[in-house]
């Protein structure tokens, strides 16, 4: 006996294991009778009332494609809920098609339109959402990771291994800007895996503000402590967020020029947000640096590079293919539960069950988001990347010894080096 229809669709950015989700979520929805419908691009089409841009799924079609890459529906960051018109448009093609329930996959903002189809069907057509992000920055219970972080970092690491055999040969430094818009959870993971001189996160600084003169003493008190143990390269990596937290009138108060427009243009997406990756942020970090050692003494060969495009499409390692299978079947088991009547959900696991998370509880009513999952600061997992990390450090400054080593490698005296650098440490 046919359940009525299910369409499946893909917001946001693509992450790895998407054709996982979309896979299990066809084959189980087929095998409990559904017919199952792929939306292609999101809501993009949806949202302008066009019917052609989907297709019928069946088994054949995705029984091969879990270990594939990208999105074979394709994905788009279009936000429907900010428009009376549009809204109306997704329901009426839902409406054409005989669409009973649905499966998304995505970030927060496409959860967000998610919890919209749920709340104005009223009960017409049921919902989950599948949380996907390599930034591994929603909320999920406990340590759970997001779907495509493991695979993201995985290839992230053998990326870093590399450049850091190329600076070590070329005695150079890498600048490494890695996606991570609101958390630092794949800057820290791959800088922590792959043994990285450092990595710099929003969470580090505990809310206060965040200058890019501090960023680059960070950095440059790195370079001064790695050239006096007598080594000539590194990596440092940053999160991209790091652009957020400085805001842009803190990034254009840092340029000798003030022309921000040198790095990029300052844009926002359809849900607000800068777009972080318009902004050449690598390179700027690279012409501050190379300026502020020169005047230290210090001519430094820099690499800029941007992480992130490279791995939102990768083939998911074996983690993130069953993980997302598990969440694909996990997606059409609630929306056949007596629960899926009463409200939308966002599914998650904890110890291998699942747990339909209410979109009401989930989402903020008043931004439409969900809380960060930021990094923990306080724990033994940062506390042991911070160990391991190459950075200026209090004991730098109490021991005068090493105080004096710093402070040659400048052409400072013990004084001039802890007034320059002390701030960093707490040290005046």
């Amino acid at each position: 006996m046919s359940k009525g229809r299910l369409g499946i669709l893909v917001g946001g950015g693509p992450a790895p294991g998407s054709n996982g989700v979309i896979a299990a979520a066809t084959i189980e929805g087929i095998n409990q009778g559904y017919e199952v419908i792929g939306f292609r691009d999101g809501f993009k089409w949806l949202a302008q009332g066009e019917v052609q841009y989907c297709r019928p799924l069946a088994i054949r079609d995705v029984r091969e494609i879990h270990l594939r890459g990208g999105s074979i529906l394709g994905t788009a960051r279009t936000n429907p809920t900010k428009s009376e018109t549009q809204m109306k448009n997704v329901f009426s093609v839902f409406e054409k098609l005989g669409i009973t329930a649905l499966v998304t996959i995505g970030g927060d903002d496409t959860a967000f339109s998610a919890s919209v189809v749920a709340k104005q069907s009223k009960g017409k057509i049921r919902v989950a959402h599948v949380p996907k992000t390599i930034d591994n920055d929603l909320p999920l219970p406990g340590s759970t990771p997001t779907f495509g972080f493991e695979t993201a970092r995985h290839y992230g690491v053998h990326i870093v291994r590399n450049l850091a055999e190329d600076a070590r040969t070329t005695s150079r430094w890498y600048i490494i800007i890695s996606m991570g818009r609101a958390a630092g959870h794949l800057a820290l993971g791959i800088a922590k895996a792959a043994a990285a001189t450092l990595a710099i996160i929003p969470e580090e600084f505990r809310g206060r503000q965040v200058t890019i003169d501090e960023v680059c003493d960070i950095i440059i008190g790195s370079i001064i402590k790695r050239r006096a143990d007598g080594s000539q390269y590194g990596i440092a990596i940053l999160a991209e967020g790091l652009i957020e937290a400085m805001g842009e009138q803190g990034l254009v108060k840092a340029l000798p020029d003030g022309h921000l427009e040198r790095f990029g243009k300052v844009v926002r997406d359809e849900h607000g947000h800068l777009r972080l990756g318009e902004i050449e942020f690598g390179r700027l970090m690279k012409e501050l640096l190379t300026a502020r050692l020169e005047k230290l003494g210090i001519k430094m060969g820099f690499i800029d590079k941007d992480l992130g495009y490279e791995l939102r499409c990768a083939d998911p390692i074996p983690f993130d293919a069953e993980y997302t299978r598990d969440l694909g079947y996990a997606a059409v088991k609630f929306l056949l539960s007596p629960e899926a009547e009463k409200y939308g959900a966002i599914i998650s696991f904890v110890d291998g069950k699942m747990i339909p998370l209410p979109f009401d509880k989930m989402l903020n009513p008043q931004t439409g988001r969900m809380q960060t999952r930021q990094v923990n600061v306080d724990g033994e997992a940062y506390e042991c990347a911070c160990a391991y990390m190459i950075r200026l450090e209090r004991d730098d400054f109490e021991d005068a010894k090493q105080l004096s080593r710093l402070a040659a490698v400048v052409s400072m005296t013990p004084g001039q080096f802890r007034e320059r650098f002390g701030y960093l440490v707490g040290v005046k």
